[in-house]
């Protein structure tokens, strides 16, 4: 299989499963529905730190050589202060829960603004965040087919309880759940637009691409560490606790163990 192939495979089954599941879990009723979001949430955070730390950026150190190893300290700190000035101007979504016991929706329409005006801006958001999640995926297939693998998986970890809450936001604008779910996942599949992109840019220059995976770890660091620990924490009770280290420790150790035998 191509690695082009792969892309393609792995960023359409990345966005259509995640806004699918999504879709068939809001037939859950609402109280198992809310009991389970927190858990899926803290696996989530467990894959993306384990895929950042254990996989990304070893590969990005890997291939950058030992003369280039600042480098990639840079493009990680490059891709941080990307982040967080994409989603300082709403760029990107990260809705975790329709009742937010795990993370505030980060579409909060202002005064002025119609419920169907956020609608929008939450598959505007979408269609970006998931673009460039398919680059990133783009930049781990061109780099190895099993780190293409593992990070396709922590993406669509911490999606599914995204497109959740897009869904929640989306049905308060006014939509039905046909058309809920039709546009969330037409939004999911520029997912494919943006591994196209990324492979066709990132082969044309190979020797970016360990700074590529830099940026990628980034990604996945601060979504984990900005956007989803925060929401963790607003839980504190010693039960809910206990679950969240447990479930976050499983999600790195599932990444470990993949990663280690993938080579």
């Amino acid at each position: 299989m191509t690695p082009l192939t792969s892309i393609l495979i792995f960023t359409a089954l990345s966005g259509v499963l995640s806004a699918a599941v999504a879709g068939l879990f809001l037939l859950v009723p609402s109280r198992p529905r809310s009991q389970a979001i927190p858990h899926m949430v803290s696996f989530a955070t467990g894959a993306l730190l384990g895929t950042a730390l254990l996989a990304l950026i070893p590969h990005a150190m890997e291939g950058a050589g030992p003369d280039h190893l600042h480098e990639v300290g840079i493009a990680l700190v490059i891709g941080i202060g990307v982040f967080f000035v994409l989603e300082k101007f709403l760029l990107w979504r990260h809705c975790h829960a329709d009742e937010s016991e795990t993370h505030d929706v980060h579409v909060h329409a202002h005064h002025n603004h119609s419920d169907q005006a956020s609608g929008v801006l939450v598959l505007v958001g979408d269609a970006l965040h998931n673009s460039l999640d398919g680059v990133l995926i783009a930049a781990a297939f061109l780099t190895d087919w099993h780190l293409g693998v593992v990070t396709t998986f922590a993406i669509m970890a911490h999606e599914i309880p995204q497109e959740i809450g897009n869904f929640a936001v989306l049905l308060h604008a006014g939509m039905s759940r046909s058309q809920a779910l039709f546009w969330n996942l037409l939004t999911s599949l520029t997912a494919v637009i943006g591994g196209i992109a990324g492979y066709f840019a990132l082969r044309q220059s190979l020797a970016l691409l360990p700074y590529a995976l830099a940026i990628a770890a980034a990604s996945l660091l601060y979504v984990a560490v900005a956007d989803l620990i925060p929401g963790l924490h607003r839980r504190t009770d010693a039960r809910a606790s206990v679950a969240q280290v447990v479930l976050l420790v499983a999600g790195i150790l599932v990444v470990a163990y993949a990663e280690q035998h993938a080579h």
